[in-house]
């Protein structure tokens, strides 16, 4: 009797371990943006608490500079301690920043945000290999997963940011009491921080930065990073100047994001049972055209048609991160990929938003920026093509390290 009940103790042990792992990869995956969004619901109330225009700019642009920045680091920083202790490092920057920026003055702000966000780029880089390494079979599911909550939380920061400020008297506490979710994701986390899988410094692989591969992916997380960011700063205004109020504006932005979520779910597991990726990218992509072109043509008879065509097409995003771990044959390669294509690829997305802003004002209307919005599109299939090739490349160890 006892031999069979310690294989099926060991087999519910396993069970409870994975199941535990899943929660504290999606608690993760749930802090990933609230520092961002949080913020930008509550740009206007620190603004009439003495907060300049200017320092508001500088706050807008610091979070995706900084994933460019920081988040080529990643390997750097994570090299003696493993990708899994990496991600807990990620998670008490993340905490350390949040509560920093609620102190008292404007530098304090600046300084918490910018940690914030460099624990957030870390934790851009690493989950992707996490994934890859605790999840080899599950890769489609858990990728489709944790980009979901992701985009669940993202929500939720800017959806309770004005609230909970309203509730406690203070944007402070609006703000730092989402230090709060990330201390959870970290103690859920603590039991896995094992220090995992060191690269090897030894081992033959290929210059990443001279692999077409390697490079199509980069460009792929760039241009639906630069749609991301387009739509989030200026989808409204679109809508604004088509003749819609300020809240049915932001309405429309909000519903474009929460149409995304099922997309973010379900596609990344349909195509990791895909030969070529490529394919549902195309698809995907497709649906941003028209949205755009849409905007471009007739932005007021279709604004709801138009803002979910946006939101399902912005499933490409999970599509991209599955590619890390789909074009690569180890976590430690899964990591080196993610920091080359995140590192260029945001800040390839720094500038679309100034782009659009200015070829706007340039030309007093939307007409050019969607067209060109439309063009890029043409660049992104491209780019997915190559991308999607079920093909595999291993970093060298100077691209790990």
């Amino acid at each position: 009797m006892s031999a069979v009940v310690q294989p099926r103790a060991a087999a519910s042990a396993r069970r409870r371990a994975g199941a535990g792992l899943v929660v504290a990869v999606l608690l993760v995956a749930f802090n990933l943006r609230i520092a961002v969004t949080s913020l930008g619901a509550l740009l206007d109330h620190l603004g009439t608490q003495g907060v300049s225009p200017t320092t508001q700019g500088v706050l807008t642009s610091l979070p995706v500079l900084c994933f460019a920045a920081v988040g080529a680091t990643a390997m750097a920083l994570t090299r003696r301690v493993g990708v899994d202790r990496g991600l807990g490092l990620a998670l008490l920057v993340l905490t350390a920043g949040l509560v920093l920026r609620v102190l008292d003055g404007t530098p304090a702000l600046l300084a918490g945000t910018l940690v914030a966000c460099a624990g957030i780029a870390l934790a851009n880089v690493l989950v992707p290999a996490i994934v890859k390494e605790h999840f080899p079979e599950r890769i489609g599911t858990l990728t489709g997963a944790y980009t979901a909550v992701l985009s669940l939380g993202s929500a939720a920061g800017a959806a309770l940011a004005v609230p909970l400020t309203n509730a406690t008297g203070t944007w402070r506490l609006g703000l730092g009491l989402w230090a709060v979710v990330a201390i959870a994701a970290f103690v859920a986390w603590l039991p896995y921080a094992r220090g995992g899988r060191r690269p090897d410094a030894t081992a033959p692989g290929t210059n990443l930065w001279r692999n077409p591969t390697a490079w199509a992916v980069t460009i792929l997380f760039g241009t639906q990073s630069l749609f991301a960011y387009v739509m989030m700063s200026w989808l409204p205004s679109v809508y604004v100047d088509a003749g819609f109020s300020d809240e049915a504006a932001g309405l429309l932005l909000a519903a474009s994001i929460v149409i995304g979520v099922p997309f973010f779910f379900i596609v990344p597991s349909r195509a990791a049972r895909m030969r070529h990726q490529g394919h549902v990218i195309a698809a995907l992509t497709s649906l941003s055209i028209l949205g755009w072109a849409g905007l471009w043509i007739a932005p007021q008879g279709g604004a709801w048609l138009w803002a979910a065509l946006l939101g399902a097409g912005g499933a490409v995003f999970p599509v991209v991160l599955l590619c890390f771990a789909l074009r690569t044959t180890s976590a430690v390669d899964t990591a080196a990929l993610s920091t080359m294509a995140q590192s260029v690829g945001y800040l390839l997305a720094a500038g679309g938003p100034f782009l659009v802003g200015t070829l706007h004002h340039a030309t007093g209307g939307w007409s050019i920026p969607c067209a060109l919005l439309v063009g890029l599109g043409a660049v992104q299939i491209t780019a997915g093509y190559f991308a999607g090739r079920p093909v595999q490349v291993e970093a060298r160890a100077t691209d790990r390290l």
